[in-house]
């Protein structure tokens, strides 16, 4: 008999590789390198939010919430998409709090999708959703954003539908392009839904990181889009608290009813005192919003003025944390050996960008350096970035981002 283990994982997971970020990140300290691969936000969680969290621990909120959350963060929730989006939402029987809003895409797929039903998204996409889809049986048909305006082309959405198409998942504003899509690609969108009767995923996690003086279309705020709509944000991004890991999911109660049968058996619910700090967050004025986006433009207009200078051709995003950069593939041969020359050479770190792709191989000349990071780190990554030049890049040797 033999001594050596078979391997146990599953099927389903073996295609799966590990975390790009978490690579990126191994790279950015194997070389010293500013970490500009992961979308971590990097300001301090505002002192009543976090005083919120401690007085619930200290009058003993701290045992299991229902599967839906707390009321309290349920009536917040509510609130707040009525005082941004004049939407009325019932707190009690239309919102279920969620573990982030990975979680939350996970939880909904999960609950919606059955084996051989068709999910249409717009591709590059953040890399939770293809596995997502897949690990829920569905088919993934993607959608192609390009470059350089990502514009959504009409004849490729139209094309995507079809009667087995179950649901669409929509991110806006978009990770990783920085694609605020307008209100009438939106309409467009929403006027297929209607047409074919298909849900609406809409993950809007970035709804308060738009620039240059756009506002947030909610895609539920739409005709007839509220009953086939779930909208899915969370706090890490508005709060820089990812760790908190504290989403929300809001729609019909026939969908919050799916999602409480499939939750209550995985995670069960949120960590309680958080909830209860996001709450007091949600209820900040108007003016933390603000400051919040004009931050991250001027951080922003930082890395676009740097990566301007470089042999990078860059896309300037309209909202969320990310620019993407393509390059010349004489010059780079991969995404991955892009991040790695960089680490070694230039001292930091963007993510490739083939995992945001449901086709290997569409993003070998592209890559996602984000700006949520300190000024401080901007201003060095920046100063680092310069030592490129404006002309060709240099000849590449074999540093390459693992796995890529």
């Amino acid at each position: 008999m033999s001594d050596r283990m078979r391997d146990t994982t599953a099927e389903r997971l073996r295609n799966y590789r590990s975390s790009v970020f978490d690579e990126a990140s191994a790279l950015a300290r194997r070389f010293e390198a500013v970490d500009l691969g992961s979308g971590t936000p990097d300001m301090p969680v505002t002192a009543s939010v976090a005083q919120a969290v401690s007085d619930a621990i200290a009058v003993g909120r701290n045992q299991y919430s229902p599967v839906a959350g707390t009321l309290a963060l349920r009536q917040a929730v509510a609130a707040h998409g009525a005082r941004f989006y004049d939407q009325r939402i019932d707190p009690v029987t239309e919102i279920t709090v969620t573990n982030g809003v990975t979680e939350g895409v996970y939880a909904a797929l999960a609950s919606f999708v059955d084996p051989a039903d068709e999910v249409v998204l717009f591709e590059p996409c953040y890399d939770s959703y293809i596995p997502s889809v897949q690990l829920a049986g569905g088919i993934v048909v993607p959608v192609a954003l390009s470059a350089p305006d990502f514009r959504l082309d009409s004849a490729a959405l139209l094309a995507a539908f079809s009667p087995r198409t179950k649901a669409v998942l929509l991110n806006n504003p978009h990770n990783p392009t920085g694609k605020v899509f307008s209100k009438a690609e939106l309409e467009e969108i929403a006027a297929l839904c209607r047409r074919f009767d298909v849900l609406v995923i809409a993950d809007e996690v970035y709804e308060h990181v738009v620039f240059d003086g756009r506002r947030h279309v909610r895609f539920a705020t739409l005709p007839g889009m509220a009953e086939r709509t779930l909208t899915l944000s969370g706090a890490g991004k508005t709060f820089s608290c990812t760790g908190w890991r504290i989403g929300w999911a809001i729609g019909p109660q026939r969908l919050q009813q799916a999602l409480e049968r499939f939750r209550q058996y995985s995670v069960y619910c949120a960590p309680t005192p958080l909830q209860y700090g996001i709450a007091a967050g949600l209820a900040l004025p108007d003016t933390y919003f603000a400051e919040l986006a004009a931050e991250y433009q001027a951080r922003r207009d930082l890395l676009v003025r740097a990566l301007d200078d470089t042999p990078f051709h860059v896309f300037r995003p309209d909202g969320a944390f990310f620019v993407l950069a393509s390059f010349a593939p004489s010059d780079y041969g991969s995404g991955g050996e892009c991040c790695g020359v960089l680490a070694r050479d230039v001292g930091v770190v963007p993510v490739p960008l083939d995992t945001f792709f449901a086709s290997l191989g569409r993003a070998q000349d592209l890559v996602r350096f984000t700006f949520c990071v300190r000024r401080e780190l901007l201003a060095t990554a920046s100063e680092r970035l310069a030592r490129m030049g404006g002309g060709a890049a240099a000849p590449l040797s074999s540093v390459t981002l693992p796995s890529c």
